[in-house]
């Protein structure tokens, strides 16, 4: 009888460790059950207004990150500049454009600044459920620390099975601009570049040009339960292409 009534604790542990260990795992997936993406622009462009004849677009695509679709990007950008209203084309030679639009994708990538935050609590708060499941049930302290490994178990479990992920995309832009007829452009440039561990050289040069240059940084995020890469990409960048549409 006693080791049945042992079976029978062990069993009420289990269940509400279950019970206690899983509410973080299914709040997450409550409350990041949608796809959340959000855009943020480091520096605000203006361009200067020319006569529709002019407003010509040369577009540069580049990307280190194996996961960019380059295409897709340039295309989605292409779209929102094109249908924003306010009468911009692209052009296929940059001498041809009143204005050129480079755009480098440096990151696109899984980031959880919280992970090990969240982890470690996670992991503390299984255990001293399960802890306190066990001695609530009138066990002994081998029970309890039974409910312990159970708590610790399940949470593990089931954090495994819902987990809070986020990806973010940066991307540095910069747009140069002819100027006006007569306007002479002054750019003073200073390139620090790393030869070895040893040292490094630096350039400093000036130039004279007919193009103001203007740089900003776009930043998109998503996030829910679950997120994988080939869903939140479309949604990334239709913001993204949004927010840079915005410069034009």
């Amino acid at each position: 009888m006693t080791q049945r009534i042992y079976k029978i604790k062990l069993a009420f542990i289990a269940i509400a460790a279950l019970a206690m260990s899983g509410c973080a795992a299914v709040h997450t997936s409550i409350a990041k059950k949608d796809l959340d993406v959000q855009t943020k622009i480091s520096t605000s462009i203006f361009v200067e207004p020319v006569a529709k004849d002019k407003r010509k677009i040369y577009l540069e695509v580049r990307s280190g990150v194996m996961e960019f679709d380059r295409n897709l990007f340039r295309t989605t950008l292409q779209d929102q500049i094109t249908n924003s209203g306010n009468g911009y084309s692209f052009v296929d030679s940059p001498e041809k454009a009143q204005y050129t639009m480079s755009v480098f994708v440096r990151n696109l990538e899984k980031a959880s600044p919280t992970a090990a935050e969240g982890y470690l609590a996670s992991g503390f708060q299984g255990v001293t459920a399960g802890a306190a499941v066990g001695y609530a049930a009138g066990g002994s302290g081998r029970q309890a620390a039974a409910g312990g490994i159970i708590g610790g178990l399940v949470s593990t479990a089931a954090n495994a099975f819902v987990k809070d992920v986020t990806y973010l995309l940066v991307a540095d832009i910069q747009i140069r601009e002819k100027a006006r007829k007569g306007v002479l452009v002054r750019r003073d440039s200073k390139v620090n570049t790393k030869i070895s561990d040893d040292g490094a050289t630096t350039q400093t040069y000036s130039e004279a040009t007919n193009r103001k240059e203007y740089r900003t940084r776009v930043v998109t995020t998503a996030n829910k339960a679950n997120l994988e890469l080939a869903e939140a990409q479309p949604l990334m960048f239709d913001k993204t292409a949004y927010a840079m549409a915005a410069f034009f």
